[in-house]
């Protein structure tokens, strides 16, 4: 029978025979997990034995990680903007980097930047829509922390039937489901004729953009088990860039922003595009120094 250190050391050599890295991080988050315990706790409790239904389930976890299932997908929840999600294979893995993107969006509300603030009084209503919203993790993100005086309700749109069902989820775990509303349908598309056209005070998008021939290679945790719907980009990564840069400019109010993560490789790609449909917009950097976020409107 295990104790926890035992369990820790055999997960952590079984892990590493299979090739993977982080290995002690992700033994200790799946022991904690089937323990319900927290990672202080563990050490604390170091010598304590497992149950044999722990011992089992742990097992079986870390075979499954073995085989690259994603943690995330193990476990059933992902820590994003010190929020945890519930997720299933049927939404993408919310990524720190994606943090960006939320954290933009809150300073252009926050600040009042997109030329609403100062014109109309307090009762004025802001529009935002968050494209593919997957997990909900952005639209919750920003309707948790957000500090814009005015009333605020988040139109959430996606394709898929299945990821809508976590979006609800986590829209109602974090208390902010009376301020998102799901739409589904394909980017835009569900607010066409809702009388939302140049209504939207802000847009954002984590689009897919790998290229279809690069899905073969990608690290099988992504290839094998995160859903494809959320990946393909199509032929070149920028089929949803394309349609969402014609799109956007429909449903934004005067003033109004466009936001977008991006693949870093497709800066000059996705410029041009902006350029070509007479965007102004600027581009920030990730932690790693890397294009990963535009900021596009009439002024920016």
């Amino acid at each position: 029978m295990f104790t926890v250190n035992k369990a820790l050391l055999w997960a952590k050599n079984y892990l590493k025979e299979c090739g993977l890295e982080n290995t002690a991080l992700e033994a200790e988050v799946l022991l904690a997990f089937c323990t319900k315990l927290d990672r202080v706790a563990l050490y604390r409790q170091n010598e304590r034995f497992l149950s044999p239904g722990e011992e089992e389930n742990f097992r079986q976890m870390i075979k499954r990680r073995g085989q690259r299932e994603p943690v995330a997908y193990l476990t059933g929840h992902k820590e994003f903007m010190s929020l945890d999600f519930l997720v299933n294979p049927a939404v993408l893995i919310p990524r720190p980097e994606t943090e960006l993107l939320v954290e933009k969006a809150l300073e252009i509300l926050n600040a009042k930047a997109f030329g609403v603030g100062q014109a109309v009084g307090l009762s004025e209503k802001i529009l935002i829509v968050d494209v593919g919203t997957g997990s909900c993790a952005i639209a919750v993100s920003i309707a948790k922390y957000i500090k814009y005086p005015y009333e605020v309700y988040i139109y959430a749109t996606e394709i898929s039937p299945a990821a809508l069902d976590v979006a609800r989820l986590n829209a109602k775990r974090h208390g902010v489901a009376e301020r998102i509303i799901f739409w589904q349908g394909d980017l835009l598309e569900p607010l066409k004729n809702q009388g939302c056209e140049g209504q939207i005070s802000l847009i954002t998008a984590n689009l897919p953009y790998i290229p279809t021939i690069e899905i073969a290679c990608l690290e099988p945790d992504v290839r094998l088990y995160e859903p494809h719907l959320a990946l393909n980009g199509g032929k070149d990564g920028l089929d949803f860039y394309r349609r969402l840069i014609s799109q956007g400019r429909e449903f934004l109010r005067p003033g109004g922003y466009l936001l977008m993560e991006i693949d870093p490789a497709a800066i000059n790609q996705i410029s041009g595009l902006l350029n070509a449909a007479g965007w102004k917009f600027n581009v920030f950097l990730d932690l790693a120094g890397k294009e990963r976020l535009i900021v596009a409107g009439q002024e920016v």
